[in-house]
This record gives C-alpha cells, structure tokens and sequence, in this order.
C-alpha cells in the first residue's frame, strides 16, 4: 500500500494563518489539494493559498542505506535535545534524494497529526520492517527511543556492513567470468575466422587444438544469436523464478549454505545477524519469545527462519534458549558457549553483542582471504583460456617456420 502511495502523492505548497493570525507557510506531501486544506484545518491553520510543486529533480529510490543514515542522524538529534518533529524537519531538508524528504514528511505528517511514531513507521512497511517498528514502539513506551534509535541505528550499519562484504566477494569472480566469456566470444567470432581464412591456403594439416577451437569458432559464428540469447534468458529466468518463487528461494537458501567456500561465508555472516538481531532487541527490553519473532525474519535465510521459529517454539513452552538454539544444529559450539554464559550471568545481550562481533570480524577477514586466493586463481584461469587459444591459433605457423627453417 505504501509503495503505491508514494506514486500518487505530490507536493503541495501552502501559505496560511495560524491561530493569532500570523502568516505561515511551507510544504506537505498529500494526495490531492483537499487533503492539504483538511490537514491544516485540523492543525487550527486558515488556509489561504495551496498549489502544487513540480519537482524537476530526479528522485532515487529510498535504500536501506538511507533509512540508516537517517536513523542514526535522528537519534543523535533526539540525544542532543532536538524535538522529534523539528529532528524530521531538519533531516528531511537536509537530505538530497527527493523520495527521503517525500517520506520523511509523510511520517512527520502522521506525528503531528496525533500518530505515534511507530504507526507512522507501519504504513511505510518497505522502508521500515517489524524488528524496526517494535523497537521504536519499546523505546517509545520506555520513554527511551533515543536510545533505542541509537542501538537501531548501529544495528543498521552493522548489517549493511555484512551484506556489502558478501556483495563485494561475490561480485568480483562473477566480473572476471564476464569480461573472460565477452573476450572468448570476440576472439571465437572475429579473430578465430581472420586466422583460419589465413590457414586455408597453407595447404598442409592443421593441428588438433587448431581444428578444435576453430570448430567452437565456426559454431559461435553461426549461433551467437542462441548462444547469447539463451544465457540472458537462462539468467533472466532464473532471478524472475528466484524473486517470485518461495519454492526456489528456499532451495537456493540451502543450497548457498552448502557451497564450497561461499556457503561457510554465508554461515557466518547469517549466524552474526542472527545474534546482532537478537542482541538489540533484548537490549531495548522486548521479550525474548517476541524478540525471536523479529530475528526469524531478519535472518535472511530458509534454513535459519526455520530453526529460529522452532527455538521460538521451544522457548515458549520454557526450553532454555540454549538448549533450544542447540537441538537445531544450526550453531557452533562458540555461539552456544557464549549464550548459556548469557543466560547463567543476566547478560545475554551483552553475550550475543559479542558473538556478533566475533562473527562480523570472521566475514571480514574471510572476505579479504577470498579476495586474495581468488586473485591468482581468477589470473591462472584467464591465463590458460586465453593463453591455449592464442597457442592454438599459431602452432600452425610455428611448424611452418619449423619446416622452413
């Protein structure tokens, strides 16, 4: 519903008199003219002028990274004192994508009129998840949603750490094994031929490997049109089904924790958001059956959203978490070590916070182990590639020099 608001609101400007008659005026992101005069009325302000503003700006899609950002800008406003409603003022004036000061105003519309700031947060469900939205609700009952905001926005930046790493040691390898098809195919399909039209009149057999690759050239060329047709459509396909099938999500969900050297990456960054998760949400105070709930959701993982809802249900009929993290199988021995301290001590928060962090720092240093083994290996691969094609197109004149000399 939020997504499709958001494409029909416009922004209106609006001058007006307040109470004691003093001329005001600013902006309000609203559906229709009409629901701009209605809002201010019920602020006690006598609109005279509305109009709406053409924005020529180009506006970015709202990304985790920016509700991050504001987070954090927000709850270090709040901890110096700023009122909530002049915090989002500031911040949404401050920002330069359009589409964040357009939802930052909605939401401070909604708190002014009478919203608390967690409603206003659930009718934007894109931007704002439910871990999101319960905390902001403890810290406003608490009366601690500074605080709260804090932890969230650290929370934030700690996840988007983890996924940029994973983004950043999967990207590479996929980037080399592009570049290196791309100059396969231009060699196969423009240079191969050049060589062979050469050959034809040398009059003598060629070489194996020779025939070899021209016999892939002479294929390339006659079905580019299917052979690179038919690997977009296959990678087409394959991320259409992956989007909108649950079925393939789930199966790829369990197959990326199986993959030789990623699947122990992708292990270890989902065991850090696991406890990174859990760890913010018990510290700002929610219950640890409720808090499970929010983690399941944010693991990011089949496998990993169905062990956290049996440790939910285990833990409801009063299974230690422990013992109930443990009879998934999902958790090294380290990570229950740690939580059964937790539990022992009244720190668990603190406990899972520091598994959290050992585990960021193993994604961290994993990552910068792949990037360096990946390198020779990605060079000596290319190398043979291209190298053996390179030699198989001049064995030919090598033995005619030969023959020659």
């Amino acid at each position: 519903m939020a997504a499709n608001d958001d494409k029909k609101t416009s922004t209106y400007a609006w001058e007006g008199k307040d109470k004691k008659g003093k001329s005001i005026r600013g902006e309000m992101n609203a559906s229709g003219e009409a629901l701009v005069k209605a809002t201010l009325r019920r602020q006690g302000i006598t609109v005279l002028k509305v109009k709406r503003k053409t924005n020529f700006a180009r506006a970015k899609a709202v990304s985790d990274k920016d509700v991050a950002l504001f987070t954090r800008q927000l709850a270090t406003m709040m901890k110096a004192g700023v009122p909530l409603l002049q915090a989002f003022d500031i911040v949404g004036k401050g920002h330069s994508n359009p589409s964040v000061s357009k939802l930052l105003n909605d939401i401070k519309s909604d708190v002014e009129t009478g919203s608390s700031l967690n409603q206003a947060f659930r009718k934007f469900p894109l931007h704002f998840d439910n871990l999101y939205c319960n905390l902001v609700s403890v810290g406003e009952q608490a009366g601690i949603l500074d605080t709260v905001l804090e932890r969230l926005a650290t929370y934030k930046e700690k996840i988007l750490g983890i996924k940029a790493k994973i983004k950043s040691a999967l990207t590479y390898p996929i980037a080399i094994i592009v570049v290196a098809f791309i100059v396969t195919a231009v060699i196969m399909i423009f240079v191969v031929p050049a060589f062979k039209e050469l050959f034809s009149g040398f009059g003598a057999e060629l070489p194996g490997p020779t025939l070899f690759v021209m016999g892939i050239s002479d294929f390339f060329v006659a079905y580019w049109w299917a052979i690179f047709g038919s690997i977009v459509g296959s990678i087409w396909f394959f991320f259409y089904t992956w989007k909108r099938s649950k079925k393939m999500q789930d199966t790829m969900d369990r197959l990326m924790l199986k993959l030789p050297i990623f699947g122990d990456l992708i292990r270890k960054a989902t065991i850090a958001r696991f406890t990174r998760t859990l760890s913010t949400m018990f510290a700002a105070g929610v219950p640890l059956v409720e808090a499970l709930d929010s983690v399941a959701g944010a693991s990011g993982n089949k496998v990993y959203y169905d062990g956290t809802r049996n440790i939910q249900s285990e833990v409801s009929t009063g299974t230690s978490l422990t013992a109930s993290m443990q009879n998934t199988g999902l958790f090294p021995n380290m990570v229950l070590q740690m939580v059964a301290i937790g539990e022992e001590s009244g720190a668990l928060d603190t406990m899972l916070s520091k598994v959290a962090d050992f585990y960021e720092e193993e994604v961290d240093n994993a990552v910068e182990s792949l990037s360096s083994l990946m390198e020779p290996m990605i060079m000596v691969v290319l190398g043979v590639l291209i190298g053996g094609l390179v030699i198989a197109m001049y064995l030919p004149i090598f033995r005619m020099g030969e023959a020659i000399g």
